[in-house]
């Protein structure tokens, strides 16, 4: 009866190894989108930091097929294939919980330019998914060795297995991206995997002995879950309105004083303000409504009637050219996350009725429109961090065909006290696109703007608009501009970035090193 009853159980785990094998490849890939959502809001979501991430989630998976092709020759049982599961189901539940106090030490090392703190804190929390991944990478070379009964069929087993891991990938892959952390956020993600990889690794393992000790870990991941602090990243300044994961990133509303501030992914830049006791905010947002006067000399003020704003974010940009301009200007505002521009409506006071709001990529929704506009303002950029694509000179281009004879292109562009380099490669691009192009300095903020112009145009045209403008927001900026802003001709004529050749985040990776190391 004694053999009977090991061979019962031998046969219920041995069903079990195909249905482990696509969950654990479900599990390396959830594991992966996991990691790089419970960074961004911290590290951001540079090409460096996934160049990071997959390279080493790619060292731990052949750690495991090495590991567990070793494992899998010396102790060819299935019980040990389950508990190598069940533990790295284990460790994936608690590393949201770990990872958080670590993750907290990273925004310190930033708020103190300590860059050593900061990126031992980045690769303190990749090495927390060392263990898991490199658990999971054994389970396919384990689970052949366990299937193959003849060598003759060795190729169709492994083949077998390995196209079920794959399947489980896939669906690794779709599952969190397009249902999961949009729906429920990354750390109910992770927690979500790794009980599942636990409840199967505890089902095969149930007629073993020590069965209650690995059941005991799928309540061991459920208690991190309850224990996990029931925000995602306290806010550096003010007070926590909201916070959301969307599909497209982190989004943090921020009250400072009588100030609201959205935030975006790795939080070091302030997107878009609204303060009921003021229409200017001293941010880019308000040089962005003296465009029009970068054309040639009008005898009369001239106020843009279109202005396409790509990159609405909150809406500060769109909401200071109503202030302006009032009913005589039309905005269209495209913003790729209809989450921040949920969070407009619901925080920033978008509701001008002159103010028409489109969820869309912004160059992809230029490629779809025949509209022309007096002004195009490009504030698209989720800085630090900055899409290439919206970069380029192609795409200075396809903004330039949707703008009237003598509209006028702005693009804000961040910058230090004294690294202008961002601001150079934009400018320099712009430069073999328009026929001038301007700079402006935020003197309360690090950002310079750009402004290129489709008719030639002097630096005494554009002093002699400004004084034209009488409008009370927009002359208040113009006398800035003269004042303070230090407008100038733009000296930039360097590289120029292309659809093929756009380094942006490299360069931008290098002026925050340099600024937080004092180089």
């Amino acid at each position: 009866m004694g053999g009977r009853a090991t061979d019962l159980t031998s046969q219920f785990s041995r069903r079990l190894l195909l249905p482990l094998v696509f969950i654990s490849g479900m599990a390396s890939l959830g594991v992966e989108f996991g990691a790089s959502r419970l960074l961004a809001p911290y590290f951001g979501t540079s090409l460096y930091v996934w160049g990071v991430l997959i390279g080493l989630i790619l060292v731990y998976l052949s750690a495991g097929y090495v590991i567990g092709g070793r494992l899998a020759d010396r102790h060819p049982r299935e019980e040990v294939l389950l508990q190598i599961t069940a533990w790295a189901g284990l460790w994936i539940g608690v590393i949201p919980l770990i990872s958080y106090p670590i993750l907290l030490l990273s925004q310190q090392g930033f708020k103190e330019l300590s860059v050593g703190l900061f990126l031992g804190s980045l690769l303190a929390v990749v090495l927390l998914f060392a263990v898991p991944v490199t658990l999971l990478g054994c389970v396919s070379p384990f689970a052949i060795r366990l299937l193959l009964r003849d060598v003759e069929t060795g190729g169709n087993t492994a083949g077998r297995v390995y196209a079920l891991s794959t399947a489980g990938s896939i669906l690794g892959t779709f599952l969190p991206v397009f249902w999961f952390i949009p729906t429920y956020g990354t750390r109910p993600t992770l927690e979500g995997f790794g009980l599942v990889l636990v409840a199967i690794s505890a089902l095969g393992l149930w007629p073993w002995p020590k069965r209650r000790f690995y059941a005991a870990f799928a309540a061991a991941v459920i208690i991190a879950w309850i224990f996990l602090p029931s925000g995602i990243k306290p806010p550096q300044v003010g007070q926590l309105l909201y916070e959301k994961e969307s599909a497209y990133g982190y989004i943090q509303v921020v009250r400072d004083g009588t100030k609201t501030e959205l935030i975006l992914n790795e939080g070091e830049a302030i997107h878009s303000i609204y303060d009921p006791q003021t229409l200017l905010t001293g941010g880019p947002w308000d040089y962005m409504v003296v465009a029009n006067a970068f054309r040639p000399a009008q005898a009369v003020e001239v106020p843009p009637k279109d202005v396409a704003i790509l990159g609405l974010a909150g809406g500060t940009s769109a909401r200071q050219y109503v202030a302006a301009y009032g009913s005589g200007v039309d905005v269209t505002g495209v913003e790729i996350d209809p989450d921040i521009v949920d969070v407009a409506r619901r925080y920033f006071h978008l509701d001008e009725p002159n103010v028409h709001p489109v969820v869309a990529d912004a160059r992809y929704w230029l490629d779809t429109q025949a509209a022309r506009y007096d002004v195009v303002v490009m504030d698209a950029y989720r800085q630090p961090y900055i899409p290439f694509h919206l970069t380029t000179k192609e795409f200075f281009s396809e903004v330039r065909s949707h703008l009237r004879p003598g509209g006028v292109a702005v693009v804000n562009a961040g910058r230090t006290a004294t690294d202008y380099r961002l601001v150079d490669a934009i400018a320099s691009t712009m430069a073999a696109v328009y026929d001038n192009v301007f700079l402006v300095d935020v003197p309360a903020f690090s950002n310079t703007l750009v402004y290129g112009t489709t008719e030639p145009v002097t630096m005494a045209d554009v002093e002699h608009n400004l004084g034209l403008i009488n409008e009370p927001v927009a002359r208040d900026v113009a006398r800035s501009v003269l004042s303070e802003g230090r407008l100038r001709v733009s000296p930039y004529h360097d590289q120029v970035f292309t659809d093929d050749l756009a380094p942006v985040e490299r360069l931008i990776d290098e002026i925050i090193f340099s600024y937080a190391t004092g180089h």
